[in-house]
């Protein structure tokens, strides 16, 4: 196994037992449902704003260990940007994951969340992987 195919498989299980900011907030400011009727995944992503930026971001629901992960790498991603810097990094982000972008063409900000790239191997899980970053933009744009 490549040394990335284990770091991707590590940091995936690992955020799928100890999700970062797993659990549902009172009171956001913009909520927004992911789901995947083909596989089950099924999420609910939750801002609290403070003017222009992101104070609090949390995820629940329920989905497998690849949603899971990157909800939780998302969560860690965006809390504290604002509204436009978050949106900038999920575009990045998603052209990432389909493969409409180069790793190498990534700004450095998201090396955190590039083990998630490890997806692309993998064509039937690329949706569970994009699926929080959809309901980001859709948060974003209510």
């Amino acid at each position: 196994m490549h040394d990335w195919q284990e770091l991707y498989q590590e940091i995936i299980l690992e955020h799928n037992r100890n999700p970062q900011n797993f659990g549902v907030m009172s009171a956001p400011d913009r909520v927004a449902r992911g789901y995947n009727a083909n596989c089950g995944d099924d999420i609910c992503l939750f801002l609290k704003l403070s003017g222009d930026d992101i104070e609090e971001v949390k995820f629940s629901g329920e989905g497998c260990a690849i949603v899971r992960a990157s909800a939780s790498l998302l969560t860690m991603a965006v809390e504290k940007l604002s509204k436009s810097q978050a949106k900038w990094k999920a575009e990045e982000m998603l052209a990432l994951l389909t493969g409409k972008k180069r790793e190498s063409d990534s700004a450095p900000d998201l090396r955190p969340q590039l083990p998630l790239l490890g997806v692309r191997k993998f064509p039937m899980r690329v949706k569970c992987a994009t699926l929080p970053w959809h309901a980001l933009l859709e948060a974003l744009a209510k």
